[in-house]
């Protein structure tokens, strides 16, 4: 899709086009990651909890797998207080 001039309001809304909206997936109430490129507005569409539930991505932990793995993060980050 081709960049096009789009509108912004008075107290800033930009408007964005049907078009770009649905190639995006952008449905009303949801959100997007804004980033500031010069003088350029990256905004990147973030997926909502029942659309990252419904991806196999999600895996299940057990409460010992979880805590070894924030155990590991945290000594890895330089974090880690050893008890």
């Amino acid at each position: 899709m081709r960049g096009v001039v789009l509108r912004v309001g008075k107290r800033g809304e930009i408007y964005t086009k049907k078009k770009m909206r649905e190639k995006v997936g952008l449905k009303p109430g949801g959100r997007v990651y804004a980033t500031i490129l010069g003088r350029k507005i990256i905004l990147e569409v973030l997926p909502s909890l029942d659309e990252v539930l419904k991806e196999d991505k999600v895996t299940r932990l057990t409460p010992e797998e979880a805590e070894q793995m924030s155990e590991e993060a945290q000594r890895e980050a330089g974090i880690w207080i050893e008890r």
